[in-house]
């Protein structure tokens, strides 16, 4: 499975499934990335997964694959980028997954938990809170302070300019979330750089036309959450606040010595934890 096409949208997806270490018995691992980054953020985990035998597909999402870019911010709604996913699972083949998301494929993936637990097997996500326990965070954080450029991000064309013509604002942005300076690099050569950055910040230009009513949905499958202490953008609280969310067996891991960047910068200890979750 090199692409898969929904609602007039083709996505590239990086599936190993022609690995032949994979068994096609052990189960399928689906790895949503998040903003500024593409399926190649999840490089360093997908060996170590496919070494234990599972089979792993990670996909470009909507707005960074090229051929589904569509226009306009209503077209990146959660809801759209959770079918998105939901298509993806139907059309591999691979019944129910283990669903790994990193910060706004993390989103995406505690959408999809909530809404469609027929398809999830275990659920793992990576920086980003349950969505209730980030409202509440907020409220008991400094994380509205943290979330400027959420704001910031509605304008139109504006945050696109300014990491253009006023690069070191957009790479400070970068910096204090832990990126370094390999990595500021790689996210403009694959982002910034590309049409996939008006892609990516069309989903926080999407936020606007969330269901608040569905924010407190509960998880009821298996679920692990993992956050890095030195995360500039999300707060302790929100980590902490995330297992009251959850009607299953929950476990929650601080990487005291991580930041934002999980899956690049500490990928064994990653995997480790996506496989205990799937395993035990």
């Amino acid at each position: 499975m090199e692409t898969f096409s929904r609602a007039g949208l083709t996505f590239d997806v990086v599936d190993s499934s022609e690995d032949p270490s994979v068994r096609t018995d052990k189960g399928t691992v689906v790895l949503l990335h998040g903003f500024p980054q593409t399926s190649h953020s999840w490089r360093l985990v997908t060996p170590l997964l496919n070494q234990r035998g599972y089979r792993t597909i990670a996909p470009d999402q909507r707005g960074y694959s090229p051929q589904a870019r569509p226009r306009g911010r209503f077209a990146y709604r959660i809801s759209e980028l959770v079918s998105d996913i939901e298509s993806l699972i139907i059309q591999s083949d691979a019944g129910k997954v283990h669903l790994v998301g990193h910060d706004w494929g993390g989103q995406v993936a505690w959408a999809l938990a909530a809404t469609r637990p027929d398809l999830v097997e275990t659920l793992t996500s990576i920086s980003v809170p349950h969505p209730a326990a980030f409202v509440a965070s907020i409220k008991q954080s400094d994380q509205l302070r943290r979330s400027w450029y959420m704001g910031a991000f509605q304008l139109p064309a504006l945050p696109e300019w300014m990491a253009q013509v006023r690069p070191q604002m957009f790479e400070k942005m970068l910096t204090d979330t832990g990126m370094d300076e390999a990595m500021i690099a790689d996210t403009y050569e694959r982002v910034i750089n590309t049409e996939s950055l008006t892609g990516g910040i069309n989903w926080y230009r999407g936020l606007p036309f969330a269901n608040p009513k569905k924010t407190g949905r509960r998880i009821t499958v298996p679920t692990s959450h993992v956050w890095g202490a030195g995360d500039g953008a999300l707060t302790r609280r929100g980590a902490e606040l995330t297992g009251n969310y959850v009607n299953a067996d929950y476990r929650l891991h601080i990487l005291e010595h991580a930041s934002h960047w999980i899956p690049d910068q500490n990928a064994s200890e990653l995997a480790e934890i996506i496989l205990d979750r799937i395993e035990n």
